[in-house]
């Protein structure tokens, strides 16, 4: 199958890492990747800030990157959602019928990473090593707009060497939200405090979900309270073999680092 990677902007300037381990991955499953470079935000912060206009163009533009890939795979449940949820909300409001039909096509061919590798390629094992302990956060747009259910649990349960623990109230936001955190701190530091002491009750080393924007959050709150766990992508543990398994613990430090020079 050939997958066309829909890097979002937040990976492509922070966090690489994680777009090169889905691409790592999805070779190893056997299957062609593509990655577009001329592909751009997909407009999510714009619209969601109220900036519904000027997101139209990049809305356009994606449409336009995208128009010809057979399957299109992201390493975030957030973006994914906008695609699916509001970019036909988005083409419904500019009144443009063209873009409407487009986009809900597109969105039918759009996945985050565990769902389509459980629900459309039927793998749970993807032939990883991880030997860590480890907490997963189910973020809020895949478990509530894409509903993935246990799928990122299925694949994580199936890698070699990992203990999973379950992180207690895990149902609740980080309080990232995009520009939430950055327009209303107060509640999301709040909300941040309590997914934080959830993390370390567990004892786990390193906390891992499906968006590395609510990891940025997550890390950075850990990373203040000098606690040692570290937070890690699961494209990056799903990639993660016996042969590489030793530079895991850098992959965990480095994203943590991210995160606190951004928070």
């Amino acid at each position: 199958m050939k997958i066309d990677l829909f890097i979002t902007c937040l990976n492509d300037a922070l966090f690489p890492q994680t777009g090169l381990a889905m691409a790592r991955l999805l070779r190893r499953l056997g299957h062609q990747v593509h990655f577009n470079e001329a592909q751009t935000c997909c407009g999510q912060m714009h619209f969601n800030t109220g900036y519904q206009r000027e997101a139209l163009p990049l809305i356009r533009k994606f449409v336009n990157d995208f128009r010809n890939a057979e399957v299109i795979v992201a390493p975030s449940g957030s973006c994914v959602a906008f695609v699916r949820d509001l970019y036909p909300k988005a083409a419904e409001w500019a009144g443009d019928d063209d873009l409407l039909r487009e986009v809900t096509e597109l969105g039918k061919r759009t996945y985050e990473l565990s769902e389509f590798l459980i629900k459309v390629l039927k793998v749970e094992d993807v032939g990883a090593y991880y030997p860590h302990r480890v907490t997963y956060h189910p973020t809020c747009h895949a478990a509530r707009l894409l509903r993935v259910g246990d799928a990122p649990l299925t694949l994580l349960k199936n890698v070699r060497g990992l203990t999973l623990v379950e992180l207690p109230a895990s149902e609740q936001c980080c309080g990232f939200g995009g520009t939430f955190s950055v327009k209303n701190p107060e509640t999301s530091t709040a909300m941040l405090a309590d997914k934080v002491q959830s993390v370390m009750s567990t004892g786990a080393e390193c906390c891992t979900a499906g968006d590395n924007s609510c990891l940025m959050h997550i890390g950075g709150g850990l990373s203040r309270l000098q606690s040692g766990v570290g937070v890690v992508h699961l494209a990056e543990i799903l990639a993660s073999t016996e042969s590489i398994s030793a530079g895991s613990s850098e992959t965990i430090g480095a994203m943590q680092v991210s995160a606190e020079a951004l928070l």
